[in-house]
This record gives structure tokens, sequence and C-alpha cells, in this order.
């Protein structure tokens, strides 16, 4: 794929901590809800840069004070992984981070497409309630029977109200330190009926692209994070879909992921072409689309709050080079990237070192996308209902 000087293929955005801005929050329980969508880049990148220009942006970090104070710490016998988040705090980075190791293997390995987890997808219902949206076909969760509906009343005999999704996930997963094997007891309720199932976390592989032939003809491709090989896959739904059908591309509530996979995603309908630029401490570096994508098939992108980070990187590229008309609600705004650096006592801090801006220049940082038709309530059928009714216009539907 061509890329500006110094770019790696792991590039990733993506988001941390509770998903501000998603009036649905819907996420894998095992997979790290705590570092949803910071944007990093790799270990080598972190290696290769050796210039410490001055970003554009005053919410960097200055990675070599980072690391003496967490080599200072440890010298006084104290936390190295504290000081680092102690710095980090006062530094006004806000996607700023700092993991365990396990923590950070956790972390990368579900940007892999996997994670250890019990297969069971969660979200906020009425009264605050967590229920469960979906459950992962062969997972444990679908072994021992739940359902989409079912309620979780308590995880390891801890009551989830109050809780966000976030946390009741990071409960599920044990905190980052669960391996496969492990159990964890869910206190579930269905109608009237009340039990506790005690679930066996395994390694299991994230689903997320789906795609569905509408009763229309179009072809929905729902994509809910940039993990590896999801480029590919809408690479390649969108070579099988048939001809003239148009696409409804789906990426609300996608937190991101790695920039590269966005962009191979942005290729299946582009012949080439500037995806977006970005920097690295003041460096600027552009990212592109490899050729040969379809650049005639209608395509409507919908949106909302909880599009984030690479998913904007996506949009932003098709809006502005016209190829998808874009439809929802305002998305995140979170351009920032990040690099990890790894500290003296093995932990990693993620730390912005620039901001990435799409094909017409336009910043996303803090100001995020407004789509072309704006719908009230994004994460509804109503929104799906009026992409279509567009897609239609464009001789994408029946």
């Amino acid at each position: 794929m061509p890329v500006g000087p110094g770019f790696r293929p792991d590039v990733c955005l993506r988001p941390r901590g509770v998903l501000r801005g998603a009036a649905l929050t819907l996420v894998f329980a095992g997979v790290l809800a705590t570092a949803a969508a910071t944007g990093s880049l790799p270990r080598q990148e972190s290696a290769a840069v050796k210039r410490e220009q001055p970003s554009p942006r005053g919410d960097t970090v200055d990675r070599g004070a980072l690391a003496r104070a967490a080599a200072d710490a440890m010298a006084d016998g104290k936390s190295g992984k504290k000081a680092a988040e102690e710095f980090v705090s006062r530094s006004g980075d806000r996607w700023g981070a700092v993991y365990g190791p396990a923590e950070y293997e956790e972390f990368e390995q579900a940007l892999d497409g996997s994670y250890t987890g019990v297969g069971l997808s969660a979200r906020k219902a009425a009264q605050g309630r967590i229920e469960i949206s979906r459950v992962q076909a062969g997972g444990p969760a679908a072994k021992a029977g739940l359902r989409p509906g079912d309620r979780l009343v308590t995880v390891d005999g801890r009551s989830v109200d109050g809780l966000s999704v976030s946390q009741v996930v990071a409960v599920l997963r044990g905190d980052g330190h669960a391996r496969a094997g492990s159990t964890v007891a869910l206190g579930v309720e269905r109608g009237r009926t009340a039990w506790t199932e005690t679930l066996s976390r395994a390694r299991l592989a994230t689903e997320d692209v789906t795609v569905r032939r509408l009763d229309d003809g179009t072809v929905l491709i729902k994509v809910s994070a940039f993990t590896k090989g999801v480029g590919e896959r809408v690479r390649g739904a969108v070579r099988d879909a048939p001809a003239g059908a148009g696409v409804l591309l789906d990426l609300r509530g996608n937190a991101g992921g790695l920039v590269a996979e966005a962009a191979v995603a942005a290729s299946a309908f582009l012949d080439g072409g500037l995806v977006a630029t970005y920097d690295v401490d003041g460096e600027q570096r552009a990212l592109y689309a490899q050729s040969g994508g379809d650049t005639e098939r209608p395509v409507v992108a919908l949106v909302d709050g909880g599009t984030m980070s690479a998913a904007e990187l996506l949009t932003g590229a098709l809006k502005d080079r016209g190829r998808a008309i874009t439809v929802g609600s305002r998305t995140f705004g979170k351009g920032a990237v990040q690099m990890p650096s790894t500290l003296p006592d093995g932990s990693v801090a993620e730390l912005t070192v620039g901001h990435y801006r799409t094909p017409a220049g336009h910043g996303v940082d803090g100001r995020g996308i407004t789509p072309d038709l704006i719908v009230g309530d994004a994460t509804g059928e109503r929104a799906e209902e009026r992409a279509r009714t567009v897609l239609s216009g464009l001789g994408g539907g029946s």
C-alpha cells in the first residue's frame, strides 16, 4: 500500500475509556475497553523517529522526560508505571495512557482480531440496566445458552448497577489479566427467572465485519472495528456485491483501530489517491489508497457519535473525495495519533505525537465530521431507513 515516508502498516487510532458521544455503547466482553481508541504508531516507528520537533498542537508529551520520570521513581523504590501515569495526567494529553506489560499484550492481541472473553456484547438498556445485545456463535456464552436480551445483574458477585458498559466489560475480561480457561460467574435474569452461570473464558476471534443483502438489493457492510484483516474483508465484500447494487457502509459505533486497515477499506471504493495526511512530531506524512477500487457503485456511509478515530479517517476520505454520501450524526472527533514508548519497568506509554487531516485538509480532532444528511437518532432504525432512501436515489436500491 503506498504510504508516506516512515509510515508503518500497523499505525492505529483507538479510543481510551468510555466511548463518549455514542448513544449506544456496544463492546465485546474481553476486548480492552479502556483502550478502545487511542491512535498509535508501532514500536519500530518509535525507534525510527529521532527528531523532537514541536507538534502543531500543545497536547503532546516529552517522551524523554516521561522515561526519566519513570526511571527516577524506580531508583527511589517506587512504581515507574504510577509515576508515568501521573506524568501523563499532568501533561494535558487527553489520549495519553500507560499500560502494564500484560495489559498492553492483551491490547495488541485485540487489534489482531482476537480477545480473551466469553463471547458476548453488552449495551445499556432502559433504567440503566446492562443487557446482552449479541452472543458470538460458538463462544462460551452461546454454549451456556445465554441470549440477546438477557439482563446481567452481577459479575463475579459484584452488582453491575451504576456501572458503565466499559466497566462491566473490564470485569468480564478480568481487568486485562485473565487468561483462557479462567472463569467468571455471571448473575443473569430472563423475565422472572434468575440464575448464576459460570463461564470459562476462551480465546475468540472478533466479528468486526458483517455483510447482509437487504430486501431491496442493497448490500449492508457493518464494520465494528478496524482490526487486522478488516480492510481486505471490506474489499472482498464490495467485489462480491452484485453488479449495480448499492453499498450501505455502517460505521456507527466503530471506535477505530488500525489506520492501515481503514486505508485498505477506502481502497474498496477509490482508485488510488489520498486518504489522509498526518504528522509525527511536526513531520508531515501521507496515506494513500490502493488502485483498482470500485469507483462507480453508489455508497452511503452511516455514522454517529460513536464513529471514532480510524473510522472517521475513512469517513473523511470518502466524503471529501465525493465517493459517499454520509448520513447520521456528527462523529466523535478523535484525530490524534499516538506512539508507544517502552518504559524502564516494561510498561508502555502511548502518547500523542500528532494529528491527521482529511484529504481536503480538515482537522478531525475535537471537531468530528458533520454528515451530509443529519438524522436525529442516528443509532436507530430510522437512520438506516433514511440512508437506504438516499441510496435508492443514487440508483443503488429499488
